[in-house]
């Protein structure tokens, strides 16, 4: 079974395109909705993240993202320890996962696969490339919020080019280019490539 990863910066559509793939039967691992139900219901992940940023990051049993985000946002250390503690068990899940898939090919979609080093657990990337502006936009637009805002989230993640270009696959998401012919075309040679591996 192959695996692939699907990446992109905020506003890239990443989430759009992984939807597209599994319209056509493609299992997708979506690391941040995980990332978030395993610092919610994980044990161990919990007690390490009230260690580390006290117990008032849970709210009647609930995590609370805004604060836990407020405190890691412009502090360079707890978000590295953030991620520290996060991206391990993540990936140990998402492993777990594709144990389980029964498919020619699976997708894991995250923000931060290289970042996480979870590329090395794939056999390649897919980068959902779009141009700057509109990412801009669309996030503005989608979280209610101010290009100042969407520039300091944009400013932590890696730069869009470097991941662009470590990604062996690109979908051109920049509404000129149509999404699914693109999706339609990487399907196909996904398939081919899964049945030379067996």
């Amino acid at each position: 079974m192959l695996k692939l990863g699907l990446t992109g910066g905020i506003g890239s559509g990443k989430t759009t395109v992984a939807k597209i793939f599994e319209l056509l039967g493609v299992p997708v691992y979506y690391a941040d909705d995980a990332a978030r139900r395993l610092m919610q219901h994980d044990e161990d992940l919990r007690l390490q993240l009230t260690r580390a940023f006290g117990e008032t990051i849970f709210i009647n049993n609930t995590l609370d993202r805004k604060q836990l985000a407020d405190l890691v946002f412009n502090d360079e250390k707890k978000l590295q320890l953030l991620n520290a503690l996060v991206h391990p068990v993540t990936i140990t899940d998402a492993n777990r996962w594709v144990q389980q898939q029964q498919a020619p090919y699976i997708i894991k979609e995250a923000a931060l696969i290289f970042e996480s080093d979870a590329y090395k657990h794939l056999d390649a990337v897919i980068g959902v490339s779009t141009p700057f502006q509109l990412r801009l936009q669309r996030t503005m637009e989608r979280d209610h919020t101010t290009a100042e805002w969407v520039m300091a989230r944009m400013n932590k993640q890696m730069d869009e080019d470097e991941k662009m270009n470590r990604c062996q696959y690109l979908v051109k998401n920049d509404e000129v280019q149509m999404l699914i012919p693109q999706v339609l075309q990487l399907h196909d040679t996904f398939l081919s490539l899964s049945r030379q591996q067996v």
